[in-house]
């Protein structure tokens, strides 16, 4: 029989500039907003995501990531259900506000400033908490220097901790940090999404911004479950049923990195979705990880990731480098 997974050991580091200290992976809460809107993952029980949150707290996870739009508001219903129920010390509660939604359950952008104020009230009473500890703006539009404008004020009355933003652009952070002390970018980052390497995760990290990636098991395409049929088979009412990288031929490709990851993760004895989350972690401008779950034999998958260490070798092996051996220099 298999031991249960204990508490584990896991460092924390500083997010950014802040006094927030964060396990290398939190606990991502987009897929238990559920279905009915625009980028749901298809049905969800409530029920399964409170344990999958109580079991990433047992595990040590020591910060919640969610968002205003997911699920309309239901995933910070259920996040804060899970903490009302849960019995340990409280973790960090991070949000975003900027995506509004319709009847209908289609998405916009809006920071203008009533709009987040009424976003963060909201998002206040739904998590059911006086603070939000990182308040971050989902996605940058024109109205970027209003909405930072906005969030400031609503950090100057108390209401939110520390300011990040997510997906934005190199050009779009120094926009903001003009505005705002901004403490940590969001960003996707995973071996099928690559392009922050470049020039935002090394602004990042020269400006003394924390990272925190989510996807980075590339919303489920990574952990080594999903197959052909299942991606085939996935329901309309689950977003990544029109997603390129879940198509061909994309899919093809991607499901090759699994073998890949697999490969190692049978080395170091450790499914694939955990080599995925470790690899992302090993990127020096990395803080940490957002890894959903919807349920708690999910998360106890996923979030031994933080106590895996990668060699070079094995970096160079799951990213399909070609590993050459230097050649011994014998003198003439």
């Amino acid at each position: 029989m298999k031991t249960k997974l204990k508490k584990i050991d896991m460092k924390t580091k500083r997010l950014g500039n802040s006094d927030l200290s964060i396990t290398p992976v939190g606990f991502g809460a987009w897929a238990i907003g559920g279905s009915g809107w625009e980028f749901g993952w298809g049905e969800q029980d409530d029920k399964a995501s409170v344990a999958a949150i109580h079991r990433a707290l047992e595990l040590g996870v020591n910060w919640i990531d969610t968002a205003a739009v997911y699920g309309m508001g239901h995933s910070e219903e259920v996040v804060a259900f899970a903490l009302r129920t849960w019995p340990g010390s409280r973790p960090y509660v991070f949000t975003k506000c900027g995506l509004r939604w319709d009847e209908q359950g289609y998405v916009h952008r809006n920071l203008k400033t009533d709009s987040i104020r009424r976003e963060c009230e909201d998002s206040l009473r739904r998590l059911n908490v006086d603070v939000i500890d990182l308040y971050q703006i989902h996605w940058p539009t024109d109205d970027l220097e209003e909405g930072l404008g906005a969030i400031t004020r609503l950090q100057k009355e108390g209401k939110v901790r520390w300011i990040g933003v997510s997906n934005f652009d190199v050009d779009e952070m120094r926009r903001a940090q003009a505005i705002a002390p901004i403490t940590s970018l969001q960003p996707p980052y995973s071996l099928v999404h690559r392009d922050v390497e470049q020039e935002i995760l090394p602004y990042c990290r020269s400006n003394g911004l924390g990272v925190i990636v989510y996807s980075p098991m590339a919303s489920g395409l990574l952990t080594g479950a999903m197959t052909r049929e299942r991606a085939a088979s996935l329901p309309v009412s689950d977003w990544r049923s029109r997603d390129i990288e879940f198509q061909e031929p994309r899919l093809s490709r991607n499901l090759a990195l699994v073998e890949r990851l697999r490969e190692v993760g049978e080395r170091v004895q450790r499914p694939p979705g955990q080599v995925a989350i470790a690899w992302a972690l090993r990127n020096p401008a990395v803080t940490g990880a957002i890894v959903g779950a919807r349920n708690a034999k999910q998360v106890e998958g996923n979030v031994d990731a933080a106590t895996l260490r990668l060699t070079d070798k094995e970096m160079a092996e799951i990213e399909g480098r070609n590993i050459r051996e230097p050649e011994l220099v014998t003198a003439a």
